[in-house]
Parts: C-alpha cells; structure tokens; sequence
C-alpha cells in the first residue's frame, strides 16, 4: 500500500443495508455497515420506506465508525463514492444526499457509481487488479447478470440478465413458501446441504437450443417447485425440507455457472468473476470451481462479506475512478433508481455545472414518488 495511492470514502444505500468504506488504492482499510434486515424480517421482505429511515438514523455513526476503524481524518480523504443507482430511490437519495454534503464540507470531488460496477471491483480489494477484459457473474436479490468489463470504470458491457426473477428473489420466495423466514438465501443454503440435490427433477430455465444463451429466467423454476410443494401438502404427505431446498438450489446454481462458463468460452476470457449476495453461496462456489477448472477458466470470487451490499465496494470503484482521473460527478448528481450498468459512474462536466448526457439527471421528488 502505497501513500500516494487513492484514499476514497464510498457510501452504498441501494437497499438495506448502510455501508460506509474507506480503501486506500486496492486496500481495503474499514468496512461498516449497519443492516435494517431484521427490520424488515417480519414483513417478509424490505420495505422501501423503513429501509430510508434506517439509512438516515445510520448514517453519520457508520461513516464516523469507518473513520475511526481505518485511522484516518475526513480531511484526508482524496474523494467521496457513492452508489447513485440502481435501487431503491428513497434509500439510494438518503446516500447521495450524505455524499454531496460531506464532498461539499470537505471540499473533496465526488463520484456517483453504478452499484452493479461497484460489485465487481470489489475484488481488487481481494485479488488484486481486474484483468481486462473481466466476464463477471452477479447475482444478488434484484439482479442475475453476465457482464463484460474491459474497463471498469467506463466500458461495462451487459451479455444477459434476468428477464423476470433475479436468483436471489427466487431464494427468498421459495425460502417464504417453506415457511423459512426471510432472507431466505443463507437459511435454503444450510438445510441444502442435508438434502439430496438430484431427489427432485426441477425445471432448467432457458436452457433450451433456441433460448437466449445468457439470459436467465428463474420465475418458472420458483412457481414449479411452489406447485411441487403445494401438492404434497394437499396429499397430506410431509415436504421432505431439506431435498427441497438442495434441489431448487442446484437448478439455480447449475444454471447460472453453466451460462457464466459458456460466455467466458464464447468471448475469449480466461477469467470469471463472481459477485452479487448470492455469491456467497456455498454451492454457487463449489460449482463454479469445479466447472471453471475443467474449463481452464481462473474464478475469482470475494470473500462472503465482500459479496453482500458494502461500502467498499463503492470506495473500491471510486478509487479506481481517481486513480484513472475521470472526472467527478456534479453537486447536482441525484439518485437513478434504474441508471444501467453501461454507466459505471455519473460524470459532470469540467466546469461542474450542466449535464453530459441523458441519464445525469435531477429527478422530481415528491411524497407521492420519493419511495416509489
């Protein structure tokens, strides 16, 4: 770790949990975070409103807790990242509001970047820099996408994605029909490894010779095995849990690592990386190892903390930002509920006022559409 590498500050509010980081190059120094999840348990879900109040009571304590763990003042940090999009609006503002401000006390540039952008480079903390070009397999609550990067912080480039459930929806919807609480990721990863994976034939989404080779589609797989469980119990016979949950997990896992090591063979890349909440788990991983290994293709996944919305992701990504001086986003920079993965940050312009393109916005806010 070098003194003149890049000391940035990164905020993540794109849904639940309030993540402050501090990294110092490709070294991560503190990461806080400060989760509402238990909060929303009991709704069986996050509920966009809760999750904005969380963030707000959060916020000031989580980057004055970062601070603390990475030994350093807000002084001297050489810029402020946060996640500008996507997610949920009202909690992504909450962060953008927080970033602006601090950049404007302490006179510091600002960067808003792409949330999706933020998980891949979350593994130069790790594994040290990205190749070029990096394939990346995220997968997460809202999102299943295969993606290639031939530079993170400006060319982001979408080979596929869900076109209705993300995988990690499909684990928390199964997970609700078991009656296993929410998430449901963790708890279905655990009983999975109890059961038989091969005990229930479920479904293989888009899979087939003429479906799109790397999008995904998990809605049919969740209402097959819905359907699948609902029969039993109207049998009167017990649903045996665990062979459930190993089953649905690996029609989800042998999907996605199937597709992932297709793109990585299509597109010339002897690499994969894997991120997002989901790459944490424990099958995920194993599967991915072994198919990758066969395929000659090196995996490179962040440890289970860095996979799971943080803030050093997002002072990871805004490091890189000014280690390759592109240019920081306005004090006008408002959240994009849906800004796409092919903007990996929102730049401003050099004289710090006006737009660059379309999708730097100011959005509207109202009561009626603050947690829309």
């Amino acid at each position: 770790m070098a003194a003149d590498e890049p000391l940035v500050l990164g905020i993540e509010t794109s849904c639940d949990e309030t993540g402050v980081g501090i990294v110092r190059g490709t070294t991560l120094l503190a990461d806080a975070v400060a989760s509402s999840v238990d909060t929303h348990a009991r709704f069986g879900g996050v509920v966009p409103e809760i999750a904005s109040r969380a963030h707000l009571e959060a916020m000031v304590p989580t980057i004055e807790r970062a601070l603390k763990e990475a030994g350093v003042a807000a002084r001297d940090l050489d810029g402020i990242a946060v996640t500008s999009g996507p997610g949920l609006a009202g909690a992504l503002l909450v962060g953008v509001s927080a970033a602006k401000a601090y950049a404007y006390a302490l006179g510091k540039p600002l960067y808003g970047v792409n949330h999706l952008a933020s998980h891949i480079c979350v593994d130069q903390l790790e594994h040290g820099p990205l190749p070029e070009p990096t394939m990346a397999l995220l997968v997460s609550g809202g999102h299943s996408s295969l993606l290639l990067a031939p530079d993170i912080t400006s060319d982001v480039r979408p080979l596929g994605a869900t076109i209705d459930d993300a995988a990690g929806e499909a684990f928390d919807k199964i997970a609700r029909v078991l009656n296993l609480g929410f998430p449901g990721g963790p708890v279905i990863d655990r009983l999975a490894k109890e059961g038989d994976p091969a005990a229930i034939a479920f479904p293989r989404g888009l899979t087939g010779p003429r479906d799109a080779p790397y999008d995904f589609s998990f809605s049919g797989l969740k209402t097959s095995v819905a359907r699948w469980i609902e029969a039993k119990r109207a049998a009167g016979e017990e649903v045996p849990v665990r062979d459930v949950a190993a089953s649905f997990q690996e029609a989800v896992v042998d999907v996605l690592t199937r597709k992932a090591v297709r793109a990585c063979k299509d597109e010339g890349v002897d690499h994969l990386m894997i991120g997002g909440g989901v790459a944490a788990n424990s099958r995920l991983r194993a599967l991915a190892e072994e198919r990758c290994e066969r395929a000659g293709i090196r995996l490179r996944v962040p440890r289970p903390k860095l996979c799971t919305d943080n803030g050093a992701m997002v002072a990871a990504l805004g490091a890189e930002m000014v280690a390759r001086n592109r240019l920081p986003s306005d004090l006008e920079l408002s959240a994009d509920s849906s800004l796409p993965v092919t903007e990996p940050h929102v730049p401003g312009t050099a004289h710090g006022h006006g737009h660059s393109h379309d999708h730097d916005h100011v959005h509207e806010i109202s009561k009626d559409n603050l947690y829309s």
